[in-house]
């Protein structure tokens, strides 16, 4: 593996450089997110229509932000789990959580949803796919560090060694980052294909952040099987824990959304009645 680059005088970690590349392929894909959703915003009343104005930044200024605050999540949620070592952590340039850098970022998105007036569940809506991209690209700055996140032993013909890493083993193991990327980017596909049908109002609000929430945690929640994570509730990782509250809230939040999807329709059959 590779943990760093070295041009000339220049060292270059490469999982900052995977998370830099992850934030910006982000960017790119909420701006287009945002774009195709426009009019949409526009008739809502949450932006104002631009005229003849072609540039638009709102994605990459929401990046910036939300991907700065998940960063410092991450980092401190790392640093904080060993109360021994959390010194020594917070300053290191290794250690990133996962579940520190969702609440870091979740909590950046609700300031910007109220900074651009626009409904929470449509701005999660909204943000989710650009989430599982940016998640993925970052995961192979994990591979390309050998940062500790692969898996346990196999002999599967696709195990992966790393003698280099930041965290060094000559074992063959399973390439846990490489499933990650790959899955994210189906959950990123499925997200987009959800947003299509929004646009036209075929789906309510909050249904492609709860499939996000759901899809997410499952996937994260199986791959810590084969991680060599510690575990800590009831046999399960830190990571585990946090992938099942995942879960639950987005199969809750999902619940109320679609339960209150009957009760709107049949008010307007009956007010077409009394009509």
């Amino acid at each position: 593996m590779i943990p760093f680059l070295h041009l000339g005088p220049l060292t270059i970690p490469t999982f900052g450089l995977m998370v830099a590349t992850g934030l910006l392929a982000a960017a790119c894909l909420l701006q287009a997110d945002f774009d195709r959703r426009r009019e949409q915003f526009v008739k809502s009343g949450y932006l104002k229509d631009s005229g003849k104005q072609n540039h638009h930044d709102e994605g990459f200024l929401i990046i910036g932000i939300a991907g700065l605050a998940g960063l410092v999540g991450a980092k401190l949620y790392h640093a904080l789990q060993d109360p021994a070592t959390w010194k020594a952590e917070l300053f290191s340039r290794y250690g990133f959580a996962w579940f520190g850098g969702f609440v870091g970022g979740f909590v950046a998105l609700l300031f910007l949803a109220r900074r651009f007036g626009i409904p929470t569940l449509e701005f999660m809506d909204l943000c989710s796919p650009a989430a599982a991209v940016g998640y993925a690209i970052g995961r192979i700055g994990c591979l390309l560090s050998g940062d500790g996140d692969y898996g346990v032993p196999t002999a599967l013909p696709w195990g992966m060694s790393f003698p280099n890493g930041v965290v060094p083993t000559t074992e063959r193991v399973h390439p846990t980052p490489l499933y990650e990327f790959f899955i994210w980017l189906v959950i990123a596909a499925i997200l987009w294909q959800m947003g299509k049908k929004a646009t036209i109002g075929a789906r309510p609000n909050g249904e492609i952040f709860c499939a996000y929430l759901i899809l997410t945690g499952v996937a994260r929640f199986l791959i810590e099987f084969i991680r060599i994570n510690p575990r800590s509730f009831f046999g399960m990782s830190n990571a585990q824990t946090a992938s099942l509250v995942s879960m639950v809230v987005g199969s809750i939040l999902l619940w109320r959304i679609k339960s209150r999807l009957p009760g709107r329709n049949e008010g307007e059959r009956a007010t077409e009645r009394s009509g």
